[in-house]
């Protein structure tokens, strides 16, 4: 019984996006819980690739009672459930506004938006969350009908409290969409000097 065991990884592990400091002590070991967020905080731009990897699936699917399934690639519900937890803790977060995404990873337009959400999330990462949503998962059901979400790509503005306060129009080109988010930011953009 020597102390050559293994360290013991914690069973479930939160860690904020928010808390991470690159300016850290070196010197301190990183565990498990502080080398960086789970994967689904790290940006919306793994849920961005993981949608980009379901339509992938799409041209190659393995069919399973109606689920298109890739070896590798989380289930329907897992996602479900791992969006849920994005958006619960975006919500916690205290941030001024969080911007939901309802996308289909089989939408074109929804895949060439990637990149400027990815883009939009940085440049306003002090009070911005943005969370994507696959609106095909049956989870979501109730936030869409709630939302009246009928068309993909729509971006839903949520104050603090979780409460809407507007979402963008019927996409009919990617600068609508463009558009549509330039004015639900404006809505709820801190004044800066």
């Amino acid at each position: 019984m020597g102390n050559n065991t293994p360290p013991k990884h914690p069973l479930f592990c939160l860690k904020w996006p928010w808390d991470i400091n690159p300016n850290s002590n070196p010197n301190k070991p990183l565990n498990t819980c502080t080398s960086g967020p789970p994967w689904i905080f790290k940006s919306f731009q793994t849920l961005g690739s993981l949608a980009l990897t379901l339509v992938g699936s799409v041209s190659n699917p393995q069919v399973s009672s109606g689920v298109v399934k890739s070896k590798g690639l989380l289930s329907a519900e897992e996602q479900g459930e791992l969006e849920q937890r994005a958006l619960a803790c975006a919500l916690a977060n205290g941030k001024e506004a969080t911007v939901v995404e309802f996308y289909s990873p089989k939408c074109s337009l929804c895949n060439s938006m990637v990149e400027f959400v990815g883009h939009v999330e940085s440049k306003n990462a002090d009070w911005l969350n943005i969370v994507m949503v696959d609106a095909e998962n049956d989870k979501w059901l109730p936030e869409l009908l709630h939302y009246d979400i009928n068309y993909v790509p729509c971006f839903v503005l949520l104050d603090k409290q979780g409460n809407a306060l507007a979402k963008t129009g019927v996409p009919h080109s990617r600068l609508h969409v463009v558009a549509g988010v330039s004015h639900l930011l404006k809505l709820k953009r801190p004044f800066r000097r």
